[in-house]
């Protein structure tokens, strides 16, 4: 049986913004910092007058795997660990990057062609999946088109996302195509609200990552999200699953009160 690695990350560098069209290299993200320093934990993107930081997770593995410059140390990083097929997430979009419709789209356009060109050199090993920008739905449809004729196995999201829950009705025209697409949608730990993020801006990342997700969860099984959408499958992602009793348990009491049982096979049931 193979062994998929479901949330392995990328670290994205300059090289990711270099797919930009020549109409969107305005939007393209400088590297801010110390002049004399070229260790990444201490520089920044620069993206609309906020920083963010480029992260030091990683580490531990060679700088040309982490940042899919050097493909074969990616793969013989994966092949130490006994891993088959690594699924690819990315990074910088944990955080709410932009309020700008056609910064969001630059950027993600870009990443989603950097990852193809990833997935190309090891089809086999190295899947991923597509950053829909989500301030423009018109242009999440594209990506996820491009992303499923290019290597893309799921849709990446949020915890939050646009300012709204995962359940809000904005998003219906997203579960339909990522229905129809047959492409899961992949809730990472994260959080792409300016307003709860800023609110938890001191937090470990507990209650402005990990809760979004649980949230969401919640959200989606309560106002019944996949039986308006019988075909979508979501994932939630690095979340762990310790959580996951508690918050059936809350839903069973909230079904309840509806006059309505909730399925003893919650998860499987709601393609989950």
């Amino acid at each position: 049986m193979p062994t998929i690695d479901a949330d392995a990350h990328v670290i994205e560098t300059e090289d990711t913004w270099s797919y930009m069209a020549e109409s969107e290299l305005q939007f393209r993200p400088p590297v801010v910092g110390p002049a004399a320093q070229t260790d990444a934990t201490a520089t920044y993107w620069m993206v609309g007058g906020r920083l963010h930081a480029r992260t030091n997770v990683g580490k531990e593995t060679p700088q040309g795997a982490r940042e899919m410059t050097d493909i074969q140390k990616r793969l013989d990083h994966i092949n130490q660990l006994g891993v088959d097929v690594q699924v690819l997430y990315p990074t910088l979009f944990l955080t709410p990057i932009t309020r700008r419709i056609e910064v969001q789209v630059a950027l993600y356009r870009s990443y989603n062609r950097w990852l193809a060109e990833i997935w190309k050199k090891a089809p086999d090993r190295l899947r991923w999946v597509a950053a829909v920008p989500l301030l423009s739905l018109e242009h999440s449809f594209s990506e996820m088109r491009f992303g499923k004729e290019n290597g893309a196995c799921g849709v990446f999201v949020c915890g939050l996302e646009a300012e709204r829950r995962l359940s809000d009705s904005y998003f219906f025209p997203l579960y339909e195509e990522a229905s129809r697409l047959e492409l899961p949608v992949c809730v990472h730990s994260g959080n792409a609200s300016f307003a709860v993020h800023d609110f938890f801006i001191h937090d470990s990342g507990f209650s402005k990552f990990k809760l979004a997700v649980v949230g969401a969860f919640h959200a989606v099984i309560f106002d019944q999200i996949p039986e308006k959408f019988p075909r979508l499958k979501l994932g939630f992602i690095e979340v762990g699953a310790q959580w996951i009793p508690y918050v059936v348990k809350d839903l069973g009491r909230r079904f309840k009160r509806r006059g309505r049982p909730l399925s003893e096979n919650l998860l499987r049931e709601n393609r989950i």
